[in-house]
């Protein structure tokens, strides 16, 4: 495994080129780290972990660098999709993780909703594309959600490293559709688009997707409004003969996705198989019927197809638009709607064993340029889980940690070594204590 590491980061080192300078050794150190340090994978303990790592080095490499993380992104994708792209199989998986952080100067910083702390808290928020087929995923792309308070004040985005291009509000739907438009682009190949509820929230994304003609299976509010004949909008009469009336308007009433009458008769449900799991059969109950949806605007409503599959206990209902052919079946819709259950994993991947949650930097390039390295972590990772599927069905990220920990060099297994990272451990601590103690009388002083 320690040798298809090592043949793995050649294939990427010729983006690893600055100014005539090579730092390939760099990023072949970083990636290491991400995958070989145990615990919290942040810079100081991967120098501890990675022969010839230095975490300083390793800051100006992330941060000042001027590598592209674009292209490394998209090798990346280009590779997880000659691994596991399916223009019927596979999917492409929309969703966004938030990190707690602090500190006003940490590029898009907010207090805004944190899905992994489960509130609202000071951090930043990514949006994510997760390509995925079967039980494999891996991420590979990603946008940096800059909220209005930060594309409001170009002063401070300029600070950050921001793009002058970048500095433009654009909302988490805008993000999620810049990654599905270049995957399309980039020929990555998959057979629908999967959101959670957060990007269903608005008929203005079931609208897009259906101008690029996009398959796709996008959550929805259960008080989401549908209609169950075509509202066949109309221009409204104006008051005057003379003046010209604006919009459309609809005699039609619409109601909410979970008040449909039919959901309630017993005999429209139908039991499925959605896969084997670890405990046993996934069995859910669904229905489906087709619906309109109109965004109060628009000329014409949209003809989709409501799903709507819940565990057999009756808990968790999901509610899920799809504009898939009528041809398929019931079962496809299901399994088609309970692939988004892999974005989760493909994070608890990414956070837990490819350190995607630990990075410790400011900067615009610097954030994009950590993301890019986990992309490349989570990467090595599939492949060797692809590669390894006949003798090793279980294989896990995990596993591969584990492995790679044992098998690549490592520098923190010499006791004067294990000595040393000690007491330096301890200078740096003694370091912030009065760090702070200085700050402390600082602000004593100033309060008279």
């Amino acid at each position: 495994m320690a040798a298809r590491f090592l043949k793995f980061m050649t294939g990427f080192s010729a983006h690893f080129h600055c100014y005539r300078k090579d730092i390939s050794d760099k990023a072949r150190q970083y990636l290491s780290g991400l995958m070989q340090a145990g615990g919290r994978k942040n810079m100081l303990h991967m120098a501890e972990v990675v022969p010839d790592a230095d975490n300083r080095k390793l800051q100006q490499f992330l941060t000042h660098s001027k590598w592209s993380h674009r292209d490394v992104m998209d090798q990346a994708a280009q590779q997880a999709n000659q691994r596991i792209g399916d223009s019927h199989k596979a999917c492409l998986l929309i969703d966004e993780s938030g990190f707690g952080k602090q500190g006003k100067k940490s590029v898009g910083v907010a207090r805004q909703w944190l899905g992994r702390l489960g509130k609202v808290d000071n951090g930043q928020v990514g949006v994510y594309g997760v390509l995925c087929k079967g039980k494999m995923s891996t991420l590979i792309d990603c946008r940096l959600y800059l909220p209005k308070e930060w594309t409001n004040d170009p002063e401070r985005c300029l600070e950050a490293g921001v793009p002058k291009e970048e500095i433009e509000f654009r909302t988490k739907d805008e993000l999620a559709m810049e990654i599905i438009e270049h995957a399309r682009q980039s020929g990555i190949q998959y057979g629908w688009v999967g959101a959670d509820a957060g990007y269903g929230k608005s008929p203005k994304v079931f609208y897009r997707l259906e101008e690029i003609k996009q398959t796709y299976f996008i959550d929805i509010p259960s008080d989401f409004s549908v209609y169950l004949e075509d509202p066949h909008p109309h221009p409204p009469k104006a008051a005057q003969p003379s003046v010209q009336a604006k919009g459309y308007q609809t005699e039609k009433k619409s109601q909410q996705a979970c008040q449909l009458e039919d959901l309630k008769k017993s005999n429209l449900w139908q039991e499925i198989k959605v896969r084997d799991t670890t405990r046993g059969k996934l069995k859910v109950r669904a229905w489906r019927q087709a619906v309109y949806v109109w965004d109060g605007h628009s000329a014409q409503a949209l003809r989709v197809t409501l799903l709507i599959s819940e565990n057999l206990d009756g808990k968790e209902r999901k509610y899920t638009l799809t504009n898939a052919p009528e041809t398929w079946t019931l079962v496809q819709m299901v399994y088609a709607q309970r692939q988004r259950y892999w974005v989760e994993r493909a994070f608890e991947d990414a956070k837990g064993q490819c350190g995607m949650a630990d990075y410790q930097v400011q900067k615009w390039f610097a954030w994009h340029h950590h993301m890019a390295l986990v992309m490349m972590a989570m990467l090595f990772m599939l492949e060797e889980r692809v590669v390894q599927k006949e003798e090793h069905p279980l294989l896990s990220c995990k596993d591969i940690e584990v492995l790679l920990a044992t098998f690549l060099p490592r520098r923190d297994v010499d006791q004067a070594e294990v000595l040393m990272q000690m007491r330096q451990r301890h200078r740096l601590r003694q370091q912030a204590i009065e760090s702070h103690a200085r700050a402390q009388k600082r602000r004593e002083k100033e309060d008279g």
